[in-house]
């Protein structure tokens, strides 16, 4: 692929260094007073999870890799790995643990996901900005305590952990934002 200029690269771009497909990870443009511009970077290898930190002048460029989000249902998790169906072809896509860290407590069977491709590999799992999710435990909200922005601890149904107000019982749907894990409202 073509040149890609540093600058316009953004967190979850894929980009070729050493020969590896890599994953943008932090990326910052700095302008320091009287001095060039510069692009602080950090890329993850996606075959050996190394971490690269790059300092490059905002005029530099890098082999850009194109990203294919393919969408595919999750279906289950064995010793093998995690398993997500095309929902087009019926093919079995295998992502490893290490790819999944991030995002296993999102994983919901039979939900869709994008799964991100460079060169034919799965270099990782695109999640939505929001989830529905189920509460699977919370502990009842005490009568009375009703003060302003009362949080109260809630393991959803994959076991992530998201602070909700006191009126959110077992058994309900609420939104969970994906970036940070927030409660950000009842589900319909």
């Amino acid at each position: 692929m073509a040149s890609t200029p540093i600058i316009n690269l953004r967190k979850g771009h894929a980009v070729r260094h050493n020969n590896e497909v890599c994953l943008v990870i932090d990326h910052e443009l700095k302008t320091p007073p009287r001095m060039a511009s510069y692009v602080q970077m950090s890329i993850r290898s996606v075959a050996t999870k190394k971490v690269f930190n790059l300092r490059m002048t905002s005029n530099d460029s890098v082999e850009g890799v194109v990203l294919e989000r393919t969408p595919h249902e999750y279906s289950y998790k064995d010793s093998s790995g995690y398993h997500f169906l095309d929902p087009n072809t019926y093919e079995d896509a295998v992502v490893y643990e290490d790819l999944i860290e991030g995002v296993k407590n999102y994983l919901i069977e039979g939900q869709i996901y994008n799964l991100m491709v460079a060169d034919g590999i799965v270099v990782a799992v695109d999640l939505p900005l929001s989830m529905v999710m189920t509460v699977a435990e919370s502990s009842e909200g005490v009568k009375g305590d009703s003060a302003n922005n009362v949080y109260k601890p809630a393991v959803m149904e994959t076991g992530l952990i998201v602070q909700v107000p006191l009126f959110i019982n077992v058994g309900e749907r609420i939104n969970v934002k994906t970036e940070d894990n927030s409660y950000t409202g009842r589900s319909n």
